[in-house]
Protein backbone atom coordinates (compact mmCIF):
# COMPACT_ATOMS: atom_id res chain seq x y z
CA UNK A 1 0.00 0.00 0.00
CA UNK A 2 2.73 2.44 0.79
CA UNK A 3 4.37 1.88 -2.28
CA UNK A 4 1.05 2.02 -4.63
CA UNK A 5 0.72 6.13 -2.22
CA UNK A 6 4.34 6.71 -3.43
CA UNK A 7 4.16 5.87 -7.04
CA UNK A 8 1.16 7.71 -7.23
CA UNK A 9 2.61 10.81 -5.55
CA UNK A 10 5.65 10.64 -7.44
CA UNK A 11 3.38 9.80 -10.75
CA UNK A 12 1.39 13.44 -9.92
CA UNK A 13 4.31 15.23 -9.68
CA UNK A 14 5.55 13.92 -13.47
CA UNK A 15 2.49 15.01 -14.88
CA UNK A 16 2.63 18.55 -13.27
CA UNK A 17 6.16 19.04 -14.89
CA UNK A 18 4.59 18.33 -18.19
CA UNK A 19 2.46 20.78 -17.90
CA UNK A 20 4.49 23.48 -16.88
CA UNK A 21 6.82 22.45 -20.08
CA UNK A 22 3.23 22.32 -22.24
CA UNK A 23 3.00 26.28 -20.68
CA UNK A 24 6.73 27.21 -21.62
CA UNK A 25 6.05 25.28 -25.48
CA UNK A 26 2.91 27.43 -25.88
CA UNK A 27 4.10 30.48 -24.91
CA UNK A 28 7.39 29.66 -27.29
CA UNK A 29 4.59 28.53 -30.25
CA UNK A 30 2.60 31.77 -29.48
CA UNK A 31 5.93 34.21 -29.60
CA UNK A 32 7.03 32.36 -32.94
CA UNK A 33 3.82 33.04 -34.51
CA UNK A 34 3.89 37.02 -33.78
CA UNK A 35 7.49 36.94 -34.76
CA UNK A 36 6.29 35.95 -38.38
CA UNK A 37 4.23 38.53 -38.61
CA UNK A 38 6.27 41.35 -36.78
CA UNK A 39 3.33 41.57 -34.49
CA UNK A 40 4.40 43.74 -31.34
CA UNK A 41 1.14 43.44 -29.45
CA UNK A 42 0.62 39.63 -29.97
CA UNK A 43 4.15 39.09 -28.60
CA UNK A 44 3.53 40.83 -25.60
CA UNK A 45 0.57 38.33 -25.11
CA UNK A 46 2.64 35.50 -25.90
CA UNK A 47 4.01 35.13 -22.34
CA UNK A 48 0.20 34.77 -20.89
CA UNK A 49 0.67 31.32 -20.68
CA UNK A 50 3.62 31.54 -18.06
CA UNK A 51 2.48 33.91 -15.85
CA UNK A 52 2.42 32.76 -12.58
CA UNK A 53 4.91 30.08 -13.67
CA UNK A 54 7.20 30.46 -10.20
CA UNK A 55 3.86 29.23 -7.91
CA UNK A 56 3.33 26.52 -10.13
CA UNK A 57 7.31 25.24 -10.19
CA UNK A 58 7.23 25.47 -6.29
CA UNK A 59 4.33 23.65 -5.77
CA UNK A 60 6.14 20.92 -7.70
CA UNK A 61 9.62 21.45 -5.35
CA UNK A 62 6.69 21.18 -1.87
CA UNK A 63 5.15 17.90 -3.68
CA UNK A 64 8.79 16.71 -3.74
CA UNK A 65 10.02 17.41 -0.13
CA UNK A 66 6.55 16.13 1.33
CA UNK A 67 7.44 12.93 -1.31
CA UNK A 68 10.96 12.58 1.25
CA UNK A 69 9.65 13.13 4.19
CA UNK A 70 6.34 11.07 3.92
CA UNK A 71 8.23 7.82 1.88
CA UNK A 72 11.91 8.21 2.44
CA UNK A 73 12.59 6.94 -1.16
CA UNK A 74 15.33 4.30 -1.86
CA UNK A 75 18.69 5.07 -3.99
CA UNK A 76 16.77 4.61 -7.79
CA UNK A 77 13.32 6.55 -6.64
CA UNK A 78 15.44 9.10 -4.70
CA UNK A 79 17.58 9.04 -7.66
CA UNK A 80 14.58 10.45 -9.64
CA UNK A 81 13.23 12.84 -7.09
CA UNK A 82 16.62 14.88 -6.53
CA UNK A 83 16.73 14.77 -10.84
CA UNK A 84 12.90 16.55 -10.54
CA UNK A 85 14.44 18.86 -8.49
CA UNK A 86 16.93 20.30 -10.60
CA UNK A 87 14.46 19.92 -13.66
CA UNK A 88 11.95 22.56 -12.18
CA UNK A 89 14.91 24.84 -11.59
CA UNK A 90 15.78 24.98 -15.13
CA UNK A 91 12.47 25.09 -16.18
CA UNK A 92 12.41 28.43 -14.13
CA UNK A 93 15.67 29.81 -16.23
CA UNK A 94 13.86 28.76 -19.50
CA UNK A 95 10.81 31.30 -18.30
CA UNK A 96 13.30 33.79 -17.45
CA UNK A 97 14.86 33.86 -21.05
CA UNK A 98 11.57 33.56 -22.31
CA UNK A 99 10.41 36.70 -20.79
CA UNK A 100 14.05 38.36 -21.84
CA UNK A 101 13.99 37.54 -24.98
CA UNK A 102 9.83 38.45 -25.77
CA UNK A 103 10.45 41.88 -23.76
CA UNK A 104 13.53 42.78 -25.94
CA UNK A 105 11.91 41.66 -29.50
CA UNK A 106 9.13 43.56 -29.08
CA UNK A 107 10.95 47.01 -29.85
CA UNK A 108 13.34 44.97 -32.27
CA UNK A 109 9.85 44.08 -34.57
CA UNK A 110 8.55 47.63 -34.61
CA UNK A 111 11.90 49.02 -36.14
CA UNK A 112 11.83 50.01 -40.17
CA UNK A 113 14.38 47.99 -42.16
CA UNK A 114 13.70 45.25 -44.04
CA UNK A 115 17.24 44.13 -43.47
CA UNK A 116 16.87 43.59 -39.74
CA UNK A 117 13.20 41.84 -40.00
CA UNK A 118 14.60 39.43 -42.73
CA UNK A 119 17.75 38.83 -40.00
CA UNK A 120 14.94 38.23 -37.54
CA UNK A 121 12.98 35.89 -39.78
CA UNK A 122 16.11 33.92 -40.89
CA UNK A 123 16.69 33.85 -36.69
CA UNK A 124 13.29 32.21 -36.70
CA UNK A 125 14.47 29.00 -37.34
CA UNK A 126 16.11 28.54 -33.84
CA UNK A 127 12.94 29.05 -32.77
CA UNK A 128 11.27 26.60 -34.41
CA UNK A 129 14.37 23.90 -32.94
CA UNK A 130 13.43 25.21 -29.47
CA UNK A 131 9.60 24.03 -30.44
CA UNK A 132 10.55 20.82 -31.72
CA UNK A 133 13.02 20.31 -28.59
CA UNK A 134 10.17 20.88 -26.49
CA UNK A 135 8.22 18.23 -28.14
CA UNK A 136 10.68 15.69 -27.68
CA UNK A 137 11.48 16.54 -23.68
CA UNK A 138 7.41 16.22 -23.40
CA UNK A 139 7.26 12.40 -25.30
CA UNK A 140 10.59 11.89 -23.05
CA UNK A 141 8.64 12.44 -19.92
CA UNK A 142 5.22 10.65 -21.39
CA UNK A 143 7.59 7.31 -22.52
CA UNK A 144 9.98 7.49 -19.28
CA UNK A 145 9.57 3.51 -18.67
CA UNK A 146 11.10 3.08 -21.88
CA UNK A 147 14.57 3.69 -21.67
CA UNK A 148 15.63 3.09 -25.81
CA UNK A 149 12.99 5.74 -26.62
CA UNK A 150 14.23 8.33 -24.04
CA UNK A 151 17.43 7.58 -25.14
CA UNK A 152 16.75 8.42 -28.86
CA UNK A 153 15.15 11.23 -28.09
CA UNK A 154 17.59 12.90 -26.47
CA UNK A 155 20.16 12.48 -29.37
CA UNK A 156 17.13 14.08 -31.16
CA UNK A 157 17.68 17.53 -28.68
CA UNK A 158 21.31 16.97 -29.14
CA UNK A 159 20.68 17.33 -32.75
CA UNK A 160 18.52 20.27 -32.67
CA UNK A 161 20.92 21.86 -30.00
CA UNK A 162 23.57 20.93 -32.57
CA UNK A 163 21.53 22.25 -35.42
CA UNK A 164 21.02 26.25 -33.52
CA UNK A 165 24.69 26.79 -32.76
CA UNK A 166 25.11 26.65 -36.75
CA UNK A 167 22.30 28.75 -37.46
CA UNK A 168 23.53 31.34 -34.90
CA UNK A 169 27.02 31.02 -36.74
CA UNK A 170 25.36 31.80 -39.95
CA UNK A 171 23.77 34.50 -38.75
CA UNK A 172 26.37 36.28 -36.98
CA UNK A 173 28.85 36.16 -39.93
CA UNK A 174 25.91 37.79 -42.24
CA UNK A 175 25.19 40.71 -39.43
CA UNK A 176 28.74 41.70 -39.22
CA UNK A 177 28.73 41.84 -42.91
CA UNK A 178 25.94 44.08 -42.79
CA UNK A 179 27.79 46.14 -40.19
CA UNK A 180 30.51 46.40 -42.30
CA UNK A 181 28.29 47.88 -45.10
CA UNK A 182 26.78 49.72 -43.18
CA UNK A 183 27.10 51.92 -39.37
CA UNK A 184 23.67 53.12 -39.57
CA UNK A 185 22.01 50.42 -37.61
CA UNK A 186 25.18 48.68 -36.05
CA UNK A 187 23.50 49.24 -32.95
CA UNK A 188 20.65 47.39 -33.65
CA UNK A 189 22.01 44.66 -35.23
CA UNK A 190 24.21 44.26 -32.42
CA UNK A 191 21.03 43.86 -30.17
CA UNK A 192 19.67 41.99 -31.69
CA UNK A 193 22.57 39.67 -32.07
CA UNK A 194 22.25 39.95 -28.06
CA UNK A 195 18.41 39.07 -28.51
CA UNK A 196 19.45 36.20 -30.45
CA UNK A 197 21.64 34.82 -28.27
CA UNK A 198 19.17 34.63 -25.06
CA UNK A 199 16.71 32.80 -27.32
CA UNK A 200 20.12 30.31 -27.08
CA UNK A 201 19.90 29.59 -23.91
CA UNK A 202 16.51 27.86 -23.95
CA UNK A 203 17.48 25.16 -26.01
CA UNK A 204 20.78 24.38 -24.04
CA UNK A 205 17.88 24.41 -21.03
CA UNK A 206 16.12 22.14 -22.54
CA UNK A 207 19.18 19.80 -23.16
CA UNK A 208 20.41 19.90 -19.55
CA UNK A 209 17.06 19.09 -18.92
CA UNK A 210 16.98 16.35 -21.19
CA UNK A 211 20.15 14.39 -19.51
CA UNK A 212 18.29 15.06 -16.20
CA UNK A 213 15.49 12.80 -17.56
CA UNK A 214 18.40 10.61 -18.66
CA UNK A 215 19.68 10.77 -15.16
CA UNK A 216 16.22 10.05 -13.44
CA UNK A 217 15.58 7.30 -15.14
CA UNK A 218 18.83 5.41 -16.17
CA UNK A 219 21.69 6.90 -13.68
CA UNK A 220 25.34 8.07 -14.47
CA UNK A 221 26.50 11.61 -14.07
CA UNK A 222 24.08 14.08 -14.04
Amino acid sequence: MMIQRYRRARDEVRVEIIDVVKSLREANRRALEALERSDAEALENSREPIKNFSDRTEKIDNDIVRIFVKFSPEARDLREMVSYLKITSGLNRIRTNINSYIKNMQHTVTLNSEDIHQVIRESLKINRSTLQSFDYILEMLNTFEDNRRVEELDKSIQDEHNRTDDIYSMLEKRVIQKINESHREAEEYFNLLKYIRKNLKIIDKIEAISRRVIFARMGGKL
